[in-house]
């Protein structure tokens, strides 16, 4: 059991080596060419995968697409595709670390939301931390010296959009399998960007297939690993090794972009995920049992 978690640790900080990768890609792609066309060209190739997958599942297809809440399915397809989009602009405006580091308070959001959406009791040590979390995205944004972006807004956003999407994951858990919520995430959000992604095609350069091909590897790879690590592990423990993608996002940024990380992200962004970690550690604790006295 040790080397079974000790094997899905590694392969999630290996998922978020590869979707650091992905980000450096789809910020490079987003600043040559229009946001919805590379993001289409990457869920064409998803859905694909995800097709593959439901078709060597038990049942195949008809199994996978079978759900007792296709509306939900459709809303949190849909609001992912959205929210990569969000992302991939943040990217190109604000760079890799800025992004990131406004990012990792979806799980915050999770808690602020969890109540209203799946109604869920929040103990004031959780509030207190989603508190903690904010000023830390204060500290980031440094709004009273004058150097606030309005771009700042879209790593946030995307924040929301990414915390809603896993609240309602969460509640479709309660009639749909996994592997159906993968399929409708595929195929809904390939649906949807595609209708906006069409117009918006255009020539691309040979020199850049090789980026664009590597992109929609990567998505396809780190979503496999991903699946493997949870095969092996509990979600919940592994959630705070995914705080390492923040590690390599920093370092890709640096190295690749010249990106330069400011005290106050370093210091914002570190409150913020300790904020994140403390909330997972209530959470695993108000799940866990009282020993037997």
């Amino acid at each position: 059991m040790a080397d079974q978690q000790g094997r899905a640790i590694i392969l999630m900080c290996a998922a978020s080596l590869i979707f650091a990768v992905q980000d450096a890609l789809s910020r490079h792609l987003g600043s040559n060419y229009s946001t919805y066309f590379v993001v289409m060209l990457r869920y064409w190739f998803f859905a694909a995968f995800v097709v593959v997958i439901a078709a060597r599942a038990p049942g195949g297809l008809a199994a996978a697409s079978r759900s007792r809440r296709p509306f939900v399915q459709i809303t949190r397809g849909l609001l992912l595709a959205a929210e990569v989009v969000v992302m991939q602009i943040a990217f190109v405006r604000l760079g890799l670390v800025g992004t990131h580091a406004l990012f990792t308070a979806y799980p915050l959001l999770v808690v602020a939301l969890s109540g209203p959406i799946l109604g869920e009791r929040i103990g004031w040590r959780r509030w207190a931390a989603v508190a903690a979390g904010f000023a830390g995205i204060l500290i980031i944004l440094q709004p009273g010296r004058g150097v606030f972006s309005p771009s700042a807004v879209l790593p946030l956003a995307a924040a929301l959009m990414f915390a809603v999407y896993g609240l309602l994951t969460r509640l479709v858990a309660r009639d749909d399998s996994a592997q159906v919520s993968f399929f409708w995430t595929g195929i809904a959000g390939a649906i949807g960007i595609t209708i906006v992604g069409v117009p918006q095609m255009e020539p691309m350069a040979m020199r850049d297939w090789p980026w664009m091909a590597c992109l929609c590897l990567t998505a396809v790879a780190g979503h496999f690993l991903l699946i493997r690590a949870y095969d092996l592990a509990e979600a919940s423990s592994l959630q705070p090794f995914a705080y390492t993608q923040l590690v390599w996002v920093s370092i890709v940024g640096m190295v690749v972009f010249g990106e330069r990380v400011g005290l106050n992200v370093v210091a914002g962004g570190t409150i913020v995920v300790a904020a994140g970690l403390f909330t997972w550690w209530r959470a695993q604790r108000r799940s866990t049992p009282a020993p037997d006295r």
